[in-house]
């Protein structure tokens, strides 16, 4: 698996793959990613909407798609199945990471999928080329299937508070975990589901933004107490950041990332 690709080598590939920025905010940032878009990109780069590219009929936040969804969604893109994608974001919480493990669920070579290294702050610090010009797409026939094999859903979760049949690692930060800080979505509750270990991911990344190496990561996990040998679920505030540690996992193990799509959105609302 090819899970991050550095800036240097984008540059020199920058005609041969297809590049999505998909930078989403917190709901209190005040911020306008598409809009931000616009202003400002790398060249050829076409803006991916987490939200809008979700499931409408949720009531949890950015949830994955139905299949026929999904290859409308990317159809309408311009990629196919054979292209070679890479995403970045410029967000607080590396929402590219999400889109990289949506594309693997729906059945995208896992080795034509790639998240940007340092992301687009690291891009603009090394002055490589932007742009405000919005390319023109020719919509493709794209093809998905689901590995469902990836996803936990809330009755696996709560399952496992008893069984412990995986470990279940959240994402989110310790005052969020430990519930002494609110959640940023109105009406959930404050705490984390029992039996569940807390990494958050702030401690996997660099200060440029880039992910931490092979070695550092497993002295972190091994630090966090996360058993390399058991099956790992990852979980965080609404299955944004939890993939973020699903890649980082897949950087060490090689494997797929295993996510709870639902997160502390689902599980919060239920927590009496």
């Amino acid at each position: 698996m090819r899970q991050l690709v550095t800036t240097e080598w984008l540059e020199k590939n920058i005609e041969k793959v297809k590049i999505l920025d998909a930078t989403w905010c917190l709901p209190a940032s005040d911020r306008n990613a598409e809009k931000e878009f616009k202003a400002t990109h790398i060249k050829n780069a076409v803006f991916f909407d987490i939200d809008k590219n979700s499931n409408q009929n949720s009531t949890l936040p950015h949830m994955l798609p139905s299949v026929k969804n999904w290859e409308e969604i990317v159809s309408s893109l311009g990629i196919n199945n054979s292209d070679h994608v890479v995403i970045y974001d410029n967000s607080d919480v590396f929402s590219s990471c999400r889109v990289w493990f949506s594309f693997i669920y729906f059945g995208h070579d896992a080795n034509l999928v790639s998240v940007l290294d340092g992301s687009f702050k690291k891009w603009l610090d090394e002055n490589r080329p932007v742009s405000k010009k919005i390319i023109k797409i020719k919509e493709t026939k794209y093809k998905a299937t689901e590995d469902k094999s990836i996803v936990v859903n809330i009755n696996q979760i709560e399952e496992n508070i008893s069984s412990q049949k995986f470990q279940l690692i959240d994402a989110r930060s310790k005052k969020r975990f430990l519930g002494l800080q609110p959640e940023p979505r109105k009406g959930l509750k404050s705490g984390h589901i029992p039996g569940s270990k807390n990494l958050p991911f702030t401690m996997l990344i660099n200060q440029n933004q880039t992910f931490k190496k092979k070695e550092e990561l497993i002295n972190i996990f091994n630090n966090y107490r996360i058993d390399k040998d058991k099956e790992i679920a990852f979980t965080c505030g609404s299955g944004v950041t939890a993939c973020i540690l699903g890649l980082a996992n897949s950087i060490i193990s090689g494997k797929k990332p295993l996510i709870y799509d639902g997160s502390w959105s689902e599980y919060g609302l239920k927590k009496k």
